[in-house]
């Protein structure tokens, strides 16, 4: 190596000037390191939005999720190929709800004693009761946003998730939680089932729903642990989406963060539930944004990796 001599100039520059170029020097070297740094910033574990909107659109393009016909079926299948394809072991909980058959997928690293759960509902529901014209009533509901756009994040936190976390993450996809009021179904039954029978509480739950929304605002939900709520959304300011993420307590949900409250596990819901194409034959992939997709990701990928 070439050794680098240092020549003191202050016979030659005025001694006034030689402050300016030092900062100027100072200022070249902090540029070309962060140049430096995003260079070496490996794509593939970046939260990539349009990946997760490609996941969306698939999941749409294989007809109503809903337990029975065949879009179920292919949908759990899919989403284990996902998930092994990017080192993820899996397994699936098959046990019965109120007479329901119910089937969650877990995606795991390892299996340690705690853990973090991030979960989404993956099923679809039966019926598009809210939709404004009373001949599509009898309609299944696409569920792009009510359902496949948390799927959607999950498997691409799947893709950028380091193997090693301080608390490790178990990616949850529930059944039937979205068929309530109808005939003999009930809401969240697939996540209900999932606490009565799991051997292990997660420490922390997180749960994503219908974050999609080109028109994205979410809202502190208020069944929600407030010190969770309050570390994601200040994680989500941190990176520029405070008009997103609003800190205002707004709904009241019932959700697949339901069941782990009642169990004593500090749990949250991400919801934008303003969306006016809820259970409806609207909810449609043109509905989702990418963005959107990315800017829940990206929140939710940062505040994992600052767990003590």
């Amino acid at each position: 190596m070439k050794e680098l001599r240092i020549v003191s100039m202050s016979n030659f520059i005025p001694r006034k000037f030689i402050k300016t170029i030092l900062i100027d020097l100072i200022l070249i070297f902090l540029i070309a390191g962060c140049l430096s740094s995003n260079q070496g910033t490996d794509p593939d574990q970046v939260f990539n939005g349009q990946r997760a909107y490609q996941d969306v659109q698939y999941q749409v393009s294989l007809g109503p999720r809903i337990p029975g016909l065949p879009g179920h079926r292919n949908v759990i299948s899919w989403i284990r190929t996902e998930l092994v394809n990017n080192g993820w072991q899996v397994e699936f909980q098959k046990t019965e709800y109120q007479g329901k058959d119910i089937i969650n997928v877990i995606g795991f690293r390892e299996k340690g004693l705690e853990y973090l759960l991030i979960g989404a509902h993956y099923d679809s529901r039966i019926r598009a009761d809210q939709d404004p014209d009373a001949a599509r009533n009898g309609q299944p509901v696409p569920g792009a946003n009510d359902g496949a756009s948390g799927v959607g994040v999950l498997l691409e936190l799947a893709r950028v998730l380091p193997e090693e976390l301080s608390l490790p993450v178990r990616l949850v996809f529930f059944d039937a939680e979205d068929n309530g009021g109808i005939e003999d179904w009930e809401w969240i039954m697939g996540s209900r089932a999932f606490v009565r029978d799991i051997e292990v509480l997660p420490a922390i739950a997180v749960i994503v729903d219908m974050i999609g929304d080109a028109d994205l605002n979410i809202y502190y939900e208020y069944n929600s642990q407030e010190t969770i709520l309050e570390q994601i959304w200040n994680q989500a300011h941190a990176l520029g989406y405070q008009e997103v993420f609003i800190k205002e307590f707004k709904h009241s949900m019932i959700d697949d963060h339901t069941p782990f409250l009642e169990a004593g596990v500090p749990a949250v819901d991400m919801i934008d539930f303003d969306y006016p194409f809820w259970h409806t034959t609207a909810d449609t992939v043109d509905k989702v944004s990418p963005d959107s997709l990315e800017m829940v990701g990206k929140t939710l990928q940062a505040w994992i990796l600052t767990l003590p």
